[in-house]
């Protein structure tokens, strides 16, 4: 039963599917991050389903097209991401010292250069999906699973910036190692399928995401001292970014 109400926790957390509520206690949050994934693979199978019935009503690569399979990602999490991606464009554009750096990250409004990041995001998203052909969605929705096992291996893994916060709870409360290696699991299984569907460009959007959560790494430890929830929502639509580009444009 704890198990279940993890994977609640987990999918209520990052989607804004309907789910019964569950208590937040120590026991069901130990291994809710193994779940994080399966948002990954809802947004994968309906990014299938919209992109080959939109193929077959007005074909693909039109404006259409991109627009749904842009905003199905947004639907499903309810932007949670993009608003860590915009506060942390907001903080890096301010060449503030750490310290101003976090403060802005906790700033509820939203400023200009975050307004400014969220449409090139959108205006780069729907250039790409422009681009997607049918036969690689298959490759493209395995990227929402990767990008959140690394996500979530960073959670487990990376060291916080603060001692408070909800990626802090999520932290104390997993069993680390555990969740990890299922993570692991996830990442590798999502690595087999890039290759079986898109042969080498597969394994280079693969390449290319390990390389995002490398320069996510090295960036939140010399800027921020650590990681935080809106530098892992940063990190997720950065690395899904570069990933969907690499399928789409090679």
């Amino acid at each position: 039963m704890w198990l279940l109400n993890a994977m609640i926790i987990a999918i209520a957390m990052y989607s804004k599917i309907p789910m019964p509520r569950v208590d937040w206690n120590e026991k069901n949050m130990r291994y809710a991050m193994c779940f994080f994934p399966l948002v990954g693979v809802i947004i994968g199978v309906l990014e299938i389903v919209a992109g080959n019935l939109i193929t077959l009503w007005k074909g693909e690569g039109t404006f259409f097209y991109a627009v749904v399979l842009t905003w199905i990602p947004v639907f499903i999490t309810g932007g949670i991401h993009l608003d860590g991606f915009a506060d942390t464009m907001d903080a890096k554009s301010s060449y503030g010292d750490r310290e101003k750096k976090l403060e802005i990250l906790k700033d509820p409004h939203t400023g200009a250069f975050a307004i400014i990041s969220l449409c090139c995001y959108f205006l780069l998203c729907v250039g790409i999906f422009s681009e997607m052909r049918t036969e690689r969605l298959f490759a493209a929705a395995l990227v929402f699973v990767f990008s959140r096992s690394l996500s979530g291996i960073s959670v487990v893994t990376f060291q916080a910036s603060k001692n408070s916060g909800l990626l802090r709870t999520f932290q104390d409360g997993a069993q680390k190692r555990n969740v990890r290696i299922v993570l692991i699991i996830w990442l590798l299984a999502a690595g087999v399928g890039f290759y079986l569907t898109a042969g080498l460009c597969g394994v280079a959007a693969a390449v290319v995401g390990l390389a995002v959560f490398f320069y996510y790494y090295q960036f939140s430890r010399k800027q921020f001292g650590g990681i935080t929830g809106d530098l892992a929502g940063y990190f997720l639509q950065l690395c899904e970014l570069f990933m969907l580009a690499v399928l789409a444009l090679f």
